[in-house]
């Protein structure tokens, strides 16, 4: 969210500042350790992931929205090592205490797409929408981690969250079989060949699908899908078609500027929309 996610901070903020939702950024957090250090050692990783649910509830126990799909993962799952495991929680609180926090568990850890589809709802959205996205076709792409394994807010074979909310703005959503697939994730910097097959089977079921647009959730998703055309196209074939954070298409539908929304940091480009006109807004 602060590097190669930028784009999906700024569009995130900048949708949320359009529907009125209040977002404090926690206080001096830490990176979660990400799926990488939870197969390494899952207790440090819990410690890493605990300090900044520990923060967060001191901040009034307020939600903590976790827009990336990993720190979503791993913060969920940290949460319920800590509830099903006395001795994890032991361990991990021991370790907090020693930095002056402590953890209860109750601070909610809940993904943007929970939040305004079950929170602000759709009805809300709607009204934003100053420039719909009639006629665009998006393939819906939720990867392998929010719904997995913890389908807390949709199902974990079909989730249909990210379908409803671009239908909302007015985008025509095609089927995608592959909308819970991993893109490869960190394989493309370690075992290049498998990972970047991964990204080329998803790119080319969007196309074959009809797509002109991926929208997806995860900033690993997105640089995959995004950044690395020209190699895929010279081990298999030429597949480009834009990735988009849903973040971007719902600032893109508010009539929001695109350097706003981080457009110009994506790789693809993704066709010109007709300019906003709020008499034709989506109700």
């Amino acid at each position: 969210m602060k590097g190669t996610g930028r784009a999906y901070e700024e569009s995130l903020l900048a949708v949320m500042r359009a529907l009125g939702v209040e977002l404090e950024e926690v206080e001096d957090w830490n990176c979660c350790g990400a799926t990488a250090y939870m197969a390494v050692d899952e207790v440090k990783a819990c410690i890493l992931a605990s300090r900044n649910l520990a923060i967060a509830e001191k901040m009034n126990n307020k939600v903590m929205m976790a827009p990336c799909s990993s720190c979503y993962l791993i913060l969920n799952k940290t949460k319920h090592y800590l509830h099903d495991s006395p001795q994890v929680n032991s361990v991990v609180n021991r370790a907090l205490k020693n930095a002056g926090l402590s953890y209860s568990g109750n601070v909610p850890v809940r993904h943007p797409l929970d939040i305004l589809i079950n929170d602000v709802g759709l009805d809300a959205i709607k009204k934003q929408v100053k420039r719909p996205l009639k006629g665009l076709k998006v393939a819906t792409y939720y990867g392998c981690q929010i719904v997995r394994p913890y389908a807390t807010f949709d199902r974990a074979d079909n989730p249909t969250t990210m379908d409803r909310l671009m239908e909302a703005l007015g985008a025509t959503v095609v089927r995608f079989p592959l909308k819970t697939r991993c893109c490869g994730a960190s394989l493309t910097g370690t075992l290049p060949e498998p990972g970047l097959l991964c990204s080329y089977i998803i790119l080319k079921e969007a196309i074959r699908c009809g797509a002109e647009v991926i929208s997806t959730v995860c900033p690993l998703c997105q640089f995959n899908l995004d950044g690395y055309h020209d190699k895929i196209a010279a081990k298999w074939e030429h597949v480009e078609i834009p990735t988009l954070y849903f973040t971007q298409l719902m600032g893109l539908a508010f009539g929001l500027s695109e350097r706003e929304l981080g457009l110009h940091r994506n790789f693809v480009p993704m066709k010109k929309l007709p300019e906003a006109q709020p008499e034709l807004a989506v109700r």
